[in-house]
């Protein structure tokens, strides 16, 4: 299985998947956006591929859930019968996927079936690096602290808005409640310490007033989602992008709305608590 590179810093391409999985495995968690284009998958076939990376978590949005599999999401701006296929505008924000859960996600798997003329594309920052870019000063002042997380766009929370989280129903949002997550976290796998969802479900910071957490927290977001940090990626049908939510934030990116776009979806969750 050879690599090519997606940036100097992160993200790489292969040319096939590896029968032996551990290859995949150590390419993935060196790269933390791993690519594999023009593959042919089942529903069933995509789910068996991405157990192997962890127990996938069907999403709290369930009436989007394929109709063969629940582990599988459906991302669609697709419409039949004047009723959607699919999740239209999923997490076109900064963000880390199941971050409002205590035992968050490891690694995200999108599968594209269909490929919009123009946009679609996904943004990735390398936590990694955001942190080691920080000051030193800055380091020193969030070791230890903790972020409190819940589902929701801590920018957007406006329930029009193309920009907010994806709108649950009120039985949805009864399944969901605040978690905790250290702010520099270490990374379940490599041991590395990265910058953690501050963006996205990051609401505040335990024992801190309010307006100072969320000053915090947008200064930190600021500095995590600069251009030197990001890697843009751009789907072709039949392929798979796979990457690993402890290391990076990532953001959709809006299309036309008549514009069709759809792909599936595994969340596979770490296997325990870390700190």
């Amino acid at each position: 299985m050879r690599l090519n590179k997606l940036t100097d810093g992160f993200g790489a391409e292969a040319d096939e998947i590896s029968p032996n999985f551990r290859e995949v495995w150590d390419a993935f968690f060196a790269s933390q956006v791993l690519v594999f284009r023009q593959q042919i998958f089942t529903p069933s076939a995509f789910l068996d591929f991405g157990r192997q990376f962890g127990r996938p978590e069907p999403h709290v949005i369930d009436q989007f859930h394929h109709p063969e599999h629940a582990d599988i999401l459906t991302l669609s701006n697709v419409k039949k019968d004047g009723e959607p296929t699919g999740l239209a505008d999923a997490g076109t924000y900064f963000h880390t996927d199941y971050s409002y859960l205590d035992i968050p996600a490891r690694a995200t798997l999108l599968y594209s079936i269909e490929v919009p003329k123009k946009g679609g594309d996904t943004l990735f920052a390398d936590q990694y690096a955001a942190y080691d870019g920080l000051p030193s000063s800055m380091k020193k002042r969030i070791e230890g602290l903790v972020g409190m997380h819940h589902y929701g766009n801590r920018d957007d929370q406006d329930k029009a808005s193309r920009t907010v989280a994806s709108v649950l129903s009120e039985d949805q949002e009864k399944k969901l409640n605040w978690v905790r997550h250290p702010i520099a976290r270490r990374h379940p796998v490599t041991g590395r310490t990265a910058l953690y969802a501050v963006s996205g479900s990051s609401f505040g910071i335990e024992g801190m007033p309010e307006d100072e957490a969320i000053d915090l927290l947008d200064e930190l977001k600021s500095h995590a989602t600069q251009q030197k940090y990001q890697c843009r990626l751009r789907y072709g049908v039949g392929d798979v992008v796979i990457w690993d939510n402890a290391s990076l934030l990532h953001s959709a990116t809006l299309t036309d709305p008549d514009d069709p776009r759809t792909l599936w979806r595994i969340t596979v969750k770490e296997e325990r608590r870390t700190s």
